[in-house]
């Protein structure tokens, strides 16, 4: 079976992809000048009050018919309901990211396998016959150990939306959770330096701490509004205070996050600049659509709600 969350060896994306909330639904269409990507179609609507629970353990989605119903008059409004081919961003709370260690080295690839398979149960709490898994190699830490980065979606969830795709005649050859495609304006354009995604969702927040372009933090942090700052917080310390540093372990003085971006609307952009620079030092704000390469067509789109499936709708173009 094939896996959405993993990715292809020399995949050809599609360059339109809908992004689904609980309270909202997003269609985007993309085309490239340069190094600059454009909105060609694209809508947003509300979505009825309880259509989507966004949950890991439970029922999604009260209606598939309605939900089929809604992304439909969505994609009509779009100029988008003959596309078929998507990819897909899901709510944030739908999925988990983590990245797992090996602590030592295998004797054998299967040993190797077997650890792996414990640890994806341990760290998502269920078996991987319940869960669709997601992994992607990432460079040894400082002690030479191998690490890999974890997408799960339980298999039961993910036919929920799949049920919904597939009653429009879609077809989401790629579906991740809502942060992989807002990274993608942050790991773009061959930065290699660190940089920091803040995604803000209604159950908390996800941070992403990247340095040339791999993600060597991911955390998603379920709390209540007045605890994001203080989360927050918590986060940046544990990077100044043991991630700090190059290849080698090599600890820097200072901070060295230089790109910085703050999508949703539960975490205020400025406060969240204000908590970086007063922990790491710095002048740094969050980057807005322009500064990552995206030209909205007018006031009309937000850059929030646009982030997520736009960026995976890049992907079209490598």
């Amino acid at each position: 079976m094939s896996n959405p969350l993993s990715k292809l060896v020399t995949p050809r994306f599609p360059k339109a992809a809908v992004g689904i909330e609980g309270t909202s639904a997003t269609v985007v269409s993309l085309e490239r000048r340069g190094r600059i990507f454009s909105v060609k179609r694209a809508a947003t609507m509300a979505l009825p009050h309880s259509l989507i629970r966004p949950s890991f353990d439970e029922q999604n989605i009260s209606d598939l018919n309605e939900a089929a119903d809604a992304l439909a008059q969505l994609a009509t409004s779009a100029g988008l309901l003959r596309q078929r081919k998507w990819s897909a961003v899901l709510p944030e709370s739908v999925t988990r990211t983590m990245i797992l260690t090996m602590e030592g080295a295998p004797a054998s690839r299967a040993e190797s396998e077997e650890i792996l398979r414990w640890k994806i149960e341990r760290a998502f709490g269920a078996t991987v016959e319940e869960l669709r898994v997601g992994r992607e190699p990432l460079p040894p830490d400082a002690e030479g150990r191998a690490r890999y980065l974890a997408t799960a979606v339980r298999e039961i969830v993910l036919a929920e939306y799949e049920a919904v795709f597939g009653a429009l005649g879609w077809h989401a050859g790629l579906i991740l959770p809502r942060h992989m495609g807002e990274e993608r304006w942050l790991l773009q354009n061959g930065f290699e330096g660190d940089s920091l995604l803040v995604s803000s969702h209604a159950e908390g927040f996800t941070a992403v701490l990247a340095r040339a372009r791999r993600p060597i933090i991911v955390r998603s942090i379920v709390c209540d509004p007045e605890d994001r700052e203080d989360e927050l917080y918590r986060l940046l310390l544990f990077y100044r205070d043991r991630i700090i540093g190059d290849e080698e372990g090599a600890i820097i003085a200072s901070g060295t996050i230089e790109r910085l971006l703050v999508v949703g609307e539960e975490f205020s952009k400025e406060r969240v600049s204000e908590i970086v620079n007063e922990t790491l030092g710095g002048n740094l704000r969050s980057l807005g659509a322009q500064e990552v390469g995206l030209m909205l067509p007018s006031n009309e789109f937000s850059f929030d709600a646009l982030a997520a499936p736009a960026g995976l709708a890049t992907l079209a173009w490598g």
